[in-house]
């Protein structure tokens, strides 16, 4: 899978550009600022209708603009063109021309593989957020997927409505609530078990990339989950259990919107024991299974992308890592050490793209 084409307008301080790519490396290099990872932020709103940074919609239009469209032609089997047109009203997706009305119909038809520095946040952070690079990957290979996430937190916000008018009005039936938390173990079972297989396919690939760029160490994540080995009647019978707690908190304490993953080196957790760069270096495997699983499953090679992936580690570890790329992949690197990349790209086919306050040049 490789972007031809890309044509901007009205994107954070790009007013209007068109450029075309090569289809294994493009290099993105300029001083800090200048807009390179802009340009790469771009792809990724063009793959999956928004940003990779928590931002609004709204903050990608250029300042004093109304309106931004991301376009690109895309060529897999065939040939197609996409388009992404944000306005401070909303967002409309189109394919060849054609308003796509749901943007879960959207998704996965452009599969994207991104490592930024702000990807540490996966170990680091909180499990919603840890929950969020989940979704995304997975939604990229089934679109069910996103959809039951979807009907899973309107179940969710009208379970909880219900609890608290519950909580106020005694006389709230509970048949109706049973009717919700059934409908919602159905749809949360399922999101479960796409997210087990998911993460059993994670640690297939994971040892053995992290120890193809350290050279040590046994890399392993673990899902915990509420639903983690019960059955349909079981699950009822915790929801039951909550029932007092929820009408309390006015919120539902169990689901797998409360699901988590762990990742340990050598049996000790990242999240508490690891160095940076092993967490680095953690995520930086993620990715790279992400890439072996869409090759798996979807018999796919995503585009790839490393945004300022040399600020981050040392060049054993980046050298290590160039060896992971599949030469049909095409991959979009940024970085202000042009010559570095280039030491390492010998007989490889690149472009050069120096970015300059907003203006891009061809090199």
């Amino acid at each position: 899978m490789q972007i031809q084409e890309l044509k901007l307008l009205n994107f954070r301080n790009y007013e209007r550009i068109h450029i075309s790519f090569k289809n294994h490396f493009n290099i993105i290099y300029g001083k800090n600022g200048s807009g390179k990872t802009n340009l790469v932020e771009a792809i990724y709103v063009l793959a999956l209708s928004r940003s990779f940074k928590q931002t609004n919609d709204k903050t990608l239009i250029k300042n004093g603009s109304d309106i931004t469209k991301v376009e690109g032609i895309i060529k897999n089997v065939y040939q197609n063109t996409y388009k992404v047109i944000i306005t401070p009203e909303g967002k409309k997706v189109k394919i060849d021309n054609n308003k796509i009305t749901k943007i879960s119909d959207y998704i996965s038809k452009i599969n994207i593989v991104l490592f930024s520095p702000n990807d540490l946040k996966m170990i680091k952070d909180t499990p919603s957020i840890r929950r969020k690079y989940l979704n995304i990957a997975i939604s990229q290979l089934n679109v069910t997927y996103l959809k039951e996430l979807n009907q899973y937190n309107k179940l969710l916000k009208t379970r909880n409505v219900y609890l608290k008018r519950m909580y106020l009005n005694g006389n709230s039936l509970e048949s109706y609530l049973d009717i919700l938390t059934e409908k919602l173990i159905d749809v949360g079972i399922s999101i479960y078990e796409s997210r087990k297989k998911y993460l059993e396919l994670v640690n297939l690939f994971l040892k053995n990339i992290y120890r193809s760029i350290t050279n040590s160490g046994n890399l392993e994540v673990r899902y915990i989950s509420d639903y983690d080995k019960k059955s349909k009647e079981e699950l009822k019978r915790l929801y039951h259990k909550n029932l007092s707690k929820d009408m309390s908190f006015g919120k539902t304490n169990v689901g797998i919107h409360h699901d988590d993953i762990e990742f340990s080196l050598d049996s000790y957790l990242l999240k508490e024991y690891g160095s940076e760069g092993q967490q680095k270096n953690a995520v930086i495997s993620w990715k790279f299974s992400e890439i072996e699983i869409m090759k798996q499953e979807k018999k796919v090679i995503p585009i790839l992308i490393l945004d300022d992936l040399f600020s981050e580690l040392d060049m054993e570890k980046i050298e290590n890592i160039f060896k992971l790329i599949d030469k049909d992949t095409q991959t979009f690197i940024t970085t202000t050490e042009i010559s570095k990349v280039e030491s390492l790209l010998n007989n490889c086919d690149y472009k050069k793209i120096y970015v300059e306050n907003g203006t891009l040049k061809e090199v």
